[in-house]
């Protein structure tokens, strides 16, 4: 990649940034500046806290701005992209008589899923997940909710793949370990990485919750899921 490449996909995502208006850029990891603080909001800070936000340079700020709103064009990308991709697993996978976890590996998406469970990501599987990836990726758009099943959150850590992976190709400038920062806002408590343990069974405790039939369950009455997903 040449840096005209580089800067070419720089400036779309600056153009994409405002596009994600379901998230906040203090969300995505932006100190606020104290002077654009309301007195309410310096008291959730340490004095010493506010005298470091304050004493960056107006350079240091620059560059701050620039890469969280980078990272949030890259997220509405990436959303676009993942979709796009679970469609295209969908049709690989329709062709198929019998699915297997060698034919799962291959997908662009689906591949990133747990991989204990690959034998059962058939197309009827992928059609739901698409559906809960569908809603996750509106949120940022018409504002954040948390996942309300174990599909949702599995759909928001394939889009943060998809967004390392647009990461690593065009040597993005990203704040500094961005992709924590989203998760701790994103998939808050999340149920979701134990599917990803490398024992070959689940712990006890967690096998009920954490089964394979239940991924597209939500978590609680006040949770909501597609209905499509739930048929």
């Amino acid at each position: 990649m040449n840096a005209d490449e580089e800067d070419d996909i720089t400036e779309q995502l600056l153009a994409d940034a405002r596009k994600l208006t379901g998230l906040s850029l203090e969300l995505l990891g932006l100190d606020p500046h104290p002077d654009d603080m309301t007195p309410e909001q310096r008291l959730q800070f340490d004095p010493e806290d506010l005298d470091e936000m304050a004493a960056a340079s107006p350079e240091d700020r620059k560059t701050a701005v620039r890469q969280v709103l980078v990272l949030a064009g890259l997220l509405w990308n990436s959303s676009g992209v993942l979709v796009g991709q679970l469609f295209r697993d969908l049709g690989t996978l329709t062709a198929l008589d019998a699915v297997t976890p060698s034919d799962v590996a291959g997908t662009s998406v689906l591949s990133s899923l747990p991989p204990r469970f690959a034998a059962s990501y058939d197309a009827n599987f992928t059609q739901k997940f698409i559906v809960v990836a569908s809603d996750v990726t509106a949120s940022l758009v018409r504002g954040w909710t948390a996942p309300g099943c174990l599909a949702a959150e599995l759909a928001v850590r394939c889009l943060l793949d998809q967004a390392e992976i647009t990461e690593d190709i065009y040597e993005l400038d990203l704040p500094e370990d961005w992709r924590a920062q989203v998760e701790e806002v994103l998939l808050e408590e999340a149920d979701s990485p134990a599917l990803y343990s490398d024992s070959p069974d689940l712990p006890e405790i967690d096998a009920g919750k954490l089964g394979f039939d239940g991924w597209f369950i939500p978590f609680a009455a006040g949770c909501t899921v597609p209905p499509y997903a739930l048929a």
